[in-house]
């Protein structure tokens, strides 16, 4: 980047920045493959659009073909020319890296009790990959299902649970900037988060802002994508919307509130007692209805004069679907995100022929590193600047040391926290 400009050259194989002053070559037609495939979802179109907003040229951005140099550009670049050399950001150049690591393992399928600290292996950071020194890893309800045997590690993930971590990056593979070592990241992985050190891609980093505490980063990645994802990008939810999320107090829920504040977004939760409401309420949420004493197909109805909200964010399935879709207003969009109630549901067609209701849903862990670093460079774009005022923190519950993993997934089985728990590498 030179005086605010970014100077690049194609070329017949490749379509690199020039080397004067930049921070590195970006280059991975994989990523933009898949931006093509995916085209249908609106947080696909983003990248391609800001693409030439950025470098001029007038294009369709909602084109179906592109010209060959951006086929084989990668939309990472948007958030990579952001990582600034180690010089300007005070981080180390090389830091020794053990062979050995403890991790948390699961010995069994079971209860809290199954996870046990070992002595494992470092990893090696691969190709678009960094390995990240952990500070804190944030627990999950994935991580749970994982340790009971009910989510299986995807294909070639880490054995050790954990989906998002904050520390310091202190190696990089083949393909990614050394500029990114020494710097404070967030990210989020497919597992392998339950450790003193950690391998991320690089796409799926997030930068810490300077005085952010990396113990509350870890908390943000997971929460973070999942609810843009889905509230934000498959519900469509706006400015102006009005929203209903189950499990208003767990970390999903806090971050859906947080979000919906920031983006103008009228938001209804449901929680298991009095309160958890108030929890919610003081946290943000518009309204907070106790799903144990109230009908909240009732209350959605009461709060919105009638009409019904937008979307429906929905973690726990069953009998929850068809009462979730009672409360969409017209046109509405109802999205699972997992099934906690149950996996069936019995529901009415002519309900969502007449109110042209859309229902919809995804899982993220599954996904290929291409679609998550498209979402990071999203929220680099649309989020990010309220993690660096300090506008958008995570509501934190307990901290527990990386050797009481046990304890920390104990308590949130009993199920009385609030916001986010998460693991501490002293």
């Amino acid at each position: 980047m030179v005086n605010g400009q970014v100077h690049f050259r194609p070329g017949a194989d490749d379509f690199a920045f020039e080397p004067r002053d930049a921070l590195g070559q970006f280059g991975n037609g994989q990523r933009v493959e898949v931006l093509l495939q995916e085209q249908g979802q609106r947080i696909i179109r983003l990248p391609r659009r800001i693409f030439f907003h950025v470098h001029g040229g007038n294009v369709d951005p909602f084109a179906r073909s592109v010209n060959k140099a951006f086929k084989e550009f990668s939309a990472f670049f948007v958030r990579s020319i952001a990582w600034r050399p180690r010089a300007e950001t005070g981080g180390t150049l090389v830091e020794a890296v053990p062979q050995t690591m403890t991790a948390i393992t699961i010995a069994e399928p079971g209860g809290p009790e199954v996870l046990r600290p070992v002595t494992a292996p470092v990893p090696a950071a691969g190709v678009g990959e960094v390995l990240i020194r952990v500070a804190a890893a944030g627990v999950n309800r994935p991580d749970v299902l994982q340790r009971m045997g009910r989510y299986p590690v995807p294909p070639g993930g880490s054995p050790y649970p954990g989906l998002e971590v904050a520390g310091t990056v202190v190696a990089v593979g083949p393909g990614v900037t050394e500029a990114m070592v020494g710097q404070q990241v967030c990210a989020l992985l497919a597992g392998g988060g339950y450790a003193e050190y950690a391998v991320a891609p690089a796409g799926q980093c997030l930068p810490v802002p300077g005085g952010y505490d990396l113990v509350e980063a870890a908390c943000l990645p997971e929460t973070l994508f999942t609810v843009w994802t889905n509230l934000f990008e498959r519900a469509y939810a706006v400015e102006g919307d009005t929203v209903l999320v189950h499990g208003g107090t767990s970390g999903i829920g806090t971050m859906a509130i947080s979000l919906c504040r920031l983006f103008d977004v009228t938001i209804i939760v449901t929680c298991g007692s009095d309160d958890k409401c108030a929890a919610a309420q003081n946290w943000g949420a518009h309204h907070a209805i106790n799903y144990r004493t109230q009908d909240y197909v009732a209350e959605v109805a009461r709060i919105t004069g009638g009409k019904g909200c937008e979307a429906v964010l929905d973690m726990v399935g069953g009998d929850y679907l068809p009462r979730n879709l009672q409360c969409l207003a017209p046109d509405g969009r109802h999205v699972s995100i997992a099934m906690l109630g149950g996996a069936k549901a019995q529901i009415i067609i002519p309900e969502i022929m007449s109110k042209r209701l859309t229902i919809t849903g995804s899982t993220l862990r599954p996904r290929s590193v291409a679609f998550k670093s498209v979402v990071a460079d999203e929220l680099a774009r649309s989020v990010w600047p309220f993690v660096e005022s300090g506008q958008l923190r995570p509501a934190m519950d307990s901290r527990f040391p990386l050797t009481r993993a046990a304890d920390a997934h104990a308590r949130m089985e009993e199920g009385g926290h609030v916001g986010k728990i998460v693991l501490t590498v002293e």
